[in-house]
């Protein structure tokens, strides 16, 4: 009898059997496993599977043989990613708003392909994308692609900026004129996916919701600009300090909170942040802030838990804020 066609395959087609429907608690019988290759028009026998096994081993992949009368035989021990590492994978595509609802249904699709079977079923189980809150810009992975080829290529780019309107359309702000700009980096924010670059109209940095870009080009022969501003950069100082990724005037100022909120305090402005005991129940820190609306809005949201101290023209500011804030009540 010919051999098929898929028979120099062999070794590659039980690695596939065995990291489908193998695990610790699935094993595989050599008997089994001839059966599952025949379906693959491969034809094998007890003593070639020892012989295979032994093959694979000697190569580096960890493969057990569990030995049972009952549930015995050969199982994938270890792989690429365990179960634990593929469960925080998945929970991280599913609740990041920059990817869209399809786009996150098929990365978890590929991601489940990386466990067993058995183990995809657990997977499968934690999957809760259909009511997140979700962007609708489907070409978001191009967008993505382009702007690391132009960072990698040292060129500038040109895109459309976009805004819903009240029809829940995306469409292009400024008329749709096009947004020319040196792309330095990508960083998350907030759920939120942000291209932070070098604005050549004003000569400063400036940031850009990946997913309200569109119509991206790569300025061929346009070398990115804004070196000397790029040179010190910290992508992480500079986004703890522009609350919401809203841009505003970087100012130190003093915020007085109560002891109760310091987890706030950390998570908000980090471990390094210098902390000053004012009396028993309470604290002050000073930091570097981008004052915007967003930053006066946060501190609201902590209500009588904090209070602003300093300097006195931010105090202002703020107090004219929320008088605005209540004329909606009046």
């Amino acid at each position: 009898m010919p051999k098929s066609t898929n028979q120099k395959l062999k070794l590659l087609y039980i690695l596939k059997i065995l990291s489908e429907q193998t695990d610790e608690e699935h094993c595989m019988s050599a008997a089994t496993l001839i059966e599952e290759l025949a379906r693959y028009d491969i034809r094998a026998e007890r003593k070639s599977i020892y012989d295979d096994m032994n093959q694979l081993i000697d190569f580096g992949y960890d493969i057990i043989l569990v030995k049972s009368r009952t549930n015995g035989g050969y199982y994938l021990a270890s792989r690429e990613f365990e179960l634990a590492e593929l469960k925080l994978l998945v929970e991280v595509v599913q609740s990041s708003k920059f990817i869209t609802l399809k786009k996150s249904r098929e990365l978890i699709g590929k991601i489940e392909k990386l466990a067993s079977r058995a183990d995809a079923k657990q997977l499968q189980r934690q999957v809760y994308v259909a009511n997140r809150i979700k962007t609708a810009n489907e070409s978001i992975y191009y967008i993505v692609d382009d702007i690391h080829k132009a960072i990698l290529d040292n060129e500038q780019i040109s895109f459309q900026y976009l805004e819903w309107n009240l029809e829940k359309e995306l469409v292009p702000r400024r008329e749709g004129k096009q947004y020319q700009v040196s792309p330095w980096a990508l960083t998350c924010k907030e759920e939120n996916y942000y291209l932070i670059a070098h604005d050549k109209e004003e000569n400063k940095i400036k940031h850009f919701r990946v997913d309200k870009m569109g119509s991206i080009h790569i300025l061929s022969g346009r070398k990115r600009e804004g070196d000397e501003l790029f040179k010190s950069f910290d992508i992480a100082d500079y986004a703890n300090k522009t609350f919401s990724m809203f841009g505003g005037k970087e100012e130190n100022v003093t915020i007085q909170f109560e002891n109760h909120l310091i987890g706030v305090v950390m998570d908000r402005f980090g471990k390094e942040v210098s902390i000053r005991r004012r009396d028993d129940g309470h604290f002050s820190v000073r930091v570097a802030v981008a004052v915007s609306g967003q930053f006066f809005g946060w501190l609201t949201g902590l209500g009588q838990g904090a209070c602003l101290l300093g300097p006195a023209d931010i105090v202002n500011e703020y107090r004219e804020y929320l008088y605005s804030v209540m004329k909606n009540y009046q």
